[in-house]
């Protein structure tokens, strides 16, 4: 099969003078005087005449004739002139939409994060980022980790936040602190007065008051006791952080939360903290976005934010990976 003569030669972008060159042969004629244009556009008079005869080279004809008295195009510097300035025009357009484009993404930021980050740490992010961008809108979606990757992978957040042990599929993530979990209960339990450290295996066949399946709080609590039984079932399950502390406290059970979440309770004694023996209940705190969509814009600088310095309860790090579970 034959090509064309276009195809013959190759990329349009090695026929076709650069936009800076175009520019130039415009200010000639407009001014009629390489010194003049050169001074219009910032650039040395020799470099001017050093771009429009490389520009001759390239076309093949004579676009300029240079007198004592000035510059003046010739017939064919006219004609190119004519086309460079539909070039041009249409360079204008396309830096204009791109200007559009990004000041719309960068006057919003669509966040979704996972329960406990939500509460205990965007807020302090957030305020810091206001900062920064005073223009942009943030939106935020608080759930589950699940709920954050489904959001991500939808297209409908920019940047995601979520606790448990792997990045959820389909995204990439950056580790940006780390959390505990620990063994609460109301000071009325009869944990609350042991003397002894609790164990892993009567921590699994308690029944406990536990977050729903598929956050990250629980699925770090399921793989810490699948070696002792698995958790036992739960006696109650909620979707919130604050309303399993409103259970603990008036005395429904005990449960395991997060340490980010439980300051002002253990504290003011509301919440008691039990010591636990042989089971490590770590987990890291990561930044996700869809994989192949690094953080950019009003995302990219609140990734920052949450790297500048530990929040509450956590350490800083980072890290990036991909893999299959649920954070």
């Amino acid at each position: 099969m034959s090509m064309s003569s276009a195809e013959d030669a190759g990329p349009l972008s090695k026929r076709v003078p650069d936009l800076s060159a175009m520019e130039l042969l415009i200010a000639v004629a407009r001014h009629g005087s390489l010194g003049r244009a050169a001074r219009d556009l910032g650039i040395t008079q020799p470099a001017a005449s050093s771009r429009i005869r490389s520009m001759e080279r390239h076309l093949g004809v004579a676009l300029v004739d240079r007198s004592p008295r000035g510059s003046k195009l010739t017939a064919e510097g006219a004609l190119v002139t004519d086309w460079a300035r539909r070039v041009v025009e249409a360079a204008e357009a396309f830096d204009v939409g791109a200007q559009a484009l990004r000041g719309r993404r960068d006057s919003r930021l669509r966040v979704a994060a996972s329960m406990t980050i939500a509460e205990y740490l965007l807020p302090g992010w957030l305020i810091a980022l206001r900062a920064e961008r005073p223009g942009t809108a943030v939106s935020l979606l608080a759930g589950n980790s699940v709920f954050v990757a489904e959001r991500l992978l939808s297209d409908e957040a920019d940047l995601g936040f979520v606790e448990g042990l792997t990045v959820p599929a389909g995204l990439d993530g950056a580790v940006i602190g780390h959390d505990r979990l620990v063994v609460v209960t109301a000071p009325s339990h009869p944990w609350a007065r042991r003397r002894t450290p609790l164990g892993a295996a009567e921590l699994a066949a308690t029944p406990l008051i536990l977050r729903e399946e598929g956050s990250g709080t629980r699925q770090v609590l399921d793989a810490a006791l699948a070696d002792h039984g698995g958790v036992a079932r739960p006696l109650l399950e909620l979707a919130s952080t604050t309303a399993v502390k409103a259970a603990v406290v008036s005395g429904a059970g005990p449960s395991v939360l997060s340490e980010l979440a439980l300051g002002e309770e253990l504290a003011g004694r509301r919440l008691v903290r039990i010591p636990l023996d042989g089971l490590r209940l770590r987990r890291d705190l990561r930044a996700v976005w869809r994989t192949g969509h690094r953080p950019t814009g009003p995302a990219r600088d609140l990734l920052s934010l949450t790297r500048s310095g530990p929040g509450p309860g956590t350490g800083t790090g980072t890290g990036t990976g991909t893999g299959t579970g649920t954070g």
